[in-house]
């Protein structure tokens, strides 16, 4: 038994941080390796946008070449393969012959840098002619006039973050999350976007606090929002009707639900575009934040610049469970429903 024993070397079965360093002295560039067809599908990305949209976004400085580094654009696309796949950081490394914690340190960074330029990508229109564009594409879907984004908020799965405060993330599904909030237009772009209320925060309370709810309420250009039943109707908030009674609230009722479709058909497209918000997030809170504002200004890049021609994003929409049935924050105000009433009565009847 012992001369079995000596055979064996165990060395081989050493923890991985005491085994000796392996650095990789000649990595393969992807943008050179694969077509251009097989980048996309690797990294949901044309070469063009990533060299000369995305990658300026970053700043990596490396002041030697001390510990062989891993240059930025690898450091890049491993972060653009992570949301692209769903696959475990782990998988990732194995793919690019990284640890997992040199993976976890390289999205970690690439996502903060990312997420600190989603103002220049995810904002309002600055001006009136913009609004104007976007109320006109409202319009031309189901006549609804005056329309500047639809709104809603979504779940995204994250592992129990622990503590004492751990439960305030568990939504009424069951499971824990993040309840995102986001406005969108027709072109499926995000406006806005809010990343930081658990997920037993309801819709309604995330957006009374919310930039959108100011920026709408305090609007000089006049344009409104649609949301579901979960929010409270305002005069600047339109949502349906409980109960239409009339031809003129039928109508109304149908046009603002198809057209706040918009905002569903979005969150199905972004999620499908970035698996690994489908998947459960389980990296540090800051990161997980990170991350899915970094999704949020890709896939507006992705929108302006028709990164989604060769996948069938377009083909099918993947919807979300509506809140709708959920009595949202109590609103004792008659201006909402009194300025929806008269909507209706100047547009539907």
């Amino acid at each position: 038994m012992d001369d079995i024993f000596e055979l064996i070397d165990f060395a081989q079965f050493a923890d991985e941080d005491n085994a000796p360093k392996r650095y990789i002295m000649d990595q393969e560039n992807p943008v050179e390796l694969f077509s251009d067809l097989q980048f996309y599908k690797r990294y949901r990305f044309s070469k063009e946008v990533v060299m000369d949209i995305i990658m300026p976004l970053i700043t990596i400085h490396h002041n030697n070449n001390r510990g062989l580094p891993i240059p930025p654009i690898l450091q890049l696309l491993t972060t653009l393969r992570f949301n692209a796949s769903s696959n475990f950081q782990i998988v990732n490394g194995d793919l690019r012959g990284i640890n997992q914690g040199t993976v976890s340190r390289i999205i970690k960074n690439i996502s903060e840098m990312l997420a600190s330029n989603v103002e220049n990508h995810v904002h309002f229109p600055r001006n009136a002619d913009e609004w104007n564009i976007i109320k006109e594409k409202f319009y031309q879907m189901y006549k609804m006039p005056g329309i500047g984004g639809c709104i809603d908020c979504t779940h995204i799965k994250i592992q129990n973050p622990g503590g004492p405060d751990s439960e305030v993330f568990r939504n009424r599904k069951g499971y824990f999350s993040l309840n995102v909030q986001a406005v969108c237009v027709p072109s499926m772009e995000f406006l806005d976007i809010v990343v930081r209320w658990p997920g037993s925060y309801h819709d309604s309370f995330i957006f009374s606090g919310s930039h959108a709810n100011k920026y709408f309420s305090e609007s000089i250009d006049h344009v409104l929002l649609l949301g579901d039943g979960g929010y409270p109707c305002k005069p600047y908030l339109f949502t349906p009707l409980r109960t239409p009674v009339t031809p003129s609230e039928r109508k109304y009722n149908k046009c603002q639900i198809r057209t706040r479709n918009i905002i569903e058909r979005t969150f199905g497209i972004w999620k499908r575009k970035f698996p690994c918000l489908r998947r459960c997030l389980a990296n540090a809170p800051g990161t997980t934040v990170n991350i899915i504002l970094s999704c949020a200004l890709l896939h507006n890049i992705s929108r302006k610049y028709n990164q989604y021609t060769t996948d069938s994003d377009e083909e099918e929409e993947d919807l979300e469970e509506e809140d709708g049935e959920v009595a949202g924050e109590i609103d004792h105000s008659i201006l909402g429903p009194a300025a929806r009433q008269a909507y209706i009565i100047r547009h539907f009847s």
